[in-house]
Formats: C-alpha cells, sequence, structure tokens
C-alpha cells in the first residue's frame, strides 16, 4: 500500500493512476476544496481519502502496511506571498513525514522544485551538497519553501544522522499535462494557450524585457507529466538511488516553440501576440531553465525524454479536446 500527499493534484493525481494501474492500494491525503479537484480521483479506486490534518491518524493506522509514501502535497503557487503558510504547509509537514519514514523504515519519495534554481545563475546542477544547496537563491516563496527543506535534508545526510531506508527528491521542472486543470492562473502555459486558441484569440506569450532574448524566445525546460510519474515509479522500484535530482528533458525550448505546438495540435493557424510580463513578477521572471541530467542517469534512470511536439500533441488531442479529460 502506498500513501500519496498531494494526490489530488496534478502530478500527485497522476502518480495514483500509474499506481492503481499496476494494481496497488493508494491512500490519498489532500484537500479537495470547492473547485472540480475531486474529478481527478473520480476514476481511481482507492483505499482512503483524508485530510492532511489526519495524515498523522492515517500513520499511525496503516504504518505497517505502508511500501512507501510519495509526498507531492504543498502549496505550489508561486504567487503565494504568506511565508507562514508555506512553511506550515510546505516545510513542516515534510520534516516530519521525513522522520517518521526514517523511524519505522519506509522508503521517502517527495517534491522539491526548479523552482530553488531562482535565476539560474549558479546553473541547474542537483544534489544534496550542502555548500551548494547554500549557494541557490530562490525568486519566490514557494521556491524557498522547497529550498530549505532540501538544505534541511542535506545536512542530516551529511551528518549521518537517521534517515528513510530509500529517500528520493525531485526537483520537477516545467510540467505539464492532464489533471491541471483545477490549477486556474498557475496551470502550465500549454493549458493557458490552448484556452485561450480555443476561444478563437491569438496565442499570448510574455514579451521579453532581457536584452538578450528576442519576445518569445525565453527557454523553458518542458516536460510531461507522464515522464515525471515514470521517474517516480523507477524510484518506487529501486532503480534510481536515493539523491536529489532534477526531472526534465535536458533540453530548453522556446515559449514560441510550445506555441507553435499547441496550435500544430490543434490544427490551427499561428497567431501569437505578445503582451508586456505583469511588473508584479518582471524581477522574478526566470528566462532560462534546463534540467542538468547527469546525476539522474548515473542514479540508473536511462529512458529518454518525451519531445516537446509528441507530449503536447499527447495532451491536446487525447484529453484537452475530450469531453472527459481526466486520466
Amino acid at each position: 500500500m502506498y500513501l500519496v500527499t498531494g494526490g489530488a493534484g496534478f502530478i500527485g493525481s497522476n502518480i495514483v493512476a500509474a499506481l492503481e494501474r499496476r494494481g496497488a492500494r493508494v491512500i490519498v491525503c489532500d484537500r479537495l476544496g470547492e473547485n472540480e479537484k475531486w474529478q481527478n480521483l473520480a476514476k481511481r479506486e482507492l483505499e482512503d481519502i483524508l485530510p492532511p490534518e489526519s495524515l498523522g491518524e492515517a500513520l499511525e493506522g496503516y504504518g505497517d502496511s505502508l511500501q512507501a509514501v510519495v509526498h507531492m502535497g504543498a502549496i505550489s503557487a508561486t504567487t503565494e506571498r504568506d511565508g507562514d503558510r508555506l512553511l506550515a504547509n510546505n516545510y513542516h509537514p515534510s520534516r516530519a513525514l521525513w522522520d517518521w519514514c526514517a523511524e519505522v523504515r519506509v522508503p521517502l519519495i517527495y517534491a522539491s522544485s526548479a523552482a530553488t534554481y531562482g535565476d539560474g545563475a549558479k546553473g541547474f546542477e542537483d544534489g544534496y551538497d550542502p555548500d551548494h544547496l547554500a549557494t541557490l537563491r530562490p525568486l519566490n516563496g514557494y521556491g524557498w519553501s522547497k529550498q530549505i527543506f532540501d538544505r534541511w535534508v542535506a545536512r542530516r545526510v551529511s551528518e549521518g544522522e537517521a534517515a528513510p531506508p530509500h529517500w528520493v527528491g525531485l526537483k520537477f521542472f516545467n510540467v505539464y499535462g492532464p489533471n491541471e486543470y483545477h490549477k486556474g492562473g498557475q496551470a502550465s502555459v500549454a493549458w493557458h494557450l490552448f484556452q485561450q486558441i480555443r476561444r478563437g484569440e491569438a496565442a499570448k506569450l510574455f514579451k521579453s524585457h532581457h536584452p538578450d532574448y528576442a519576445d518569445g524566445e525565453q527557454l523553458r525546460d518542458f516536460v510531461h507529466v507522464d515522464d515525471c510519474v515514470d521517474v517516480v515509479l523507477a524510484c518506487l522500484d529501486g532503480e534510481v538511488g536515493s539523491g536529489l535530482f532534477n526531472v526534465g528533458t535536458g533540453r530548453a525550448r522556446t515559449f514560441l516553440d510550445l506555441a507553435k505546438a499547441v496550435f500544430a495540435a490543434m490544427d490551427e493557424k499561428e497567431r501569437i501576440e505578445f503582451i508586456p510580463t505583469p511588473e508584479a513578477i518582471r524581477d522574478k521572471y526566470q528566462y532560462f531553465t534546463q534540467a542538468s541530467l547527469g546525476r539522474l542517469r548515473g542514479a540508473g534512470y536511462m529512458r529518454p525524454f518525451t519531445e516537446l511536439e509528441d507530449g503536447v500533441r499527447r495532451y491536446v488531442q487525447d484529453f484537452l479536446l475530450r469531453d472527459d479529460p481526466y486520466v
């Protein structure tokens, strides 16, 4: 049996679906709220669904049966300004799960984020080296909340303190794919572009406010959620050793590439409009992200990642254009 925190969310619900397809029993810990997030779980046969406040009770009750904990639960909004709320939801529960997994000897897979790299000035090298982690400067509170847990783990590991028998942190880059519909403004750019084009509008991309990048030439490592799930499953299967790893394609692509891929998948004529980057995020905007995959490959994960055009076509045609767009 597996416990998946954040199991009704975007990446989490895709992990839950994959585990269920394997015949695994799954407990989901998440808040559903008042939107359509529940639909991410509507097709699943689950052992239990419980709110975060009941997590301790669940660990006590199901602890002897758990094969692993997959910790995806967090406030993932990069616009969240409440630092206390970020600590309460992203940092402290992660520490508690680490300690519990270390004590009862249960593997732990947890979500970090590429947001920990900030503007990328220090590169995109992963790993639990405490000195390197200390140099990273996230640009928002969400990235910081993930960074401080990575650093906490790094200190524990470097000092030889108690750890789960197998632990993996995953720094997800720009993930897109089905079951992100509840995220609103925080959904992927691929999702937003699809909605704009379907309404008959031009696809809107941010203008560049950086002299080294033309409009639309800002670069991101766009990774399909199926690839993220595959990495998680490989970790659960013991194919990937303990460590902190990037999860991206290893190849940065432009937002123009992404927009063109969405137009092609929808069989629509390209029409792109460039709009100013909102001032509220302009000084925190990342112009380049690209996962370094050396450590992940060295740890045992050798499967290829999905090409952007293939991933977008699958997302658009198999989900966004369907009446039932959920995994």
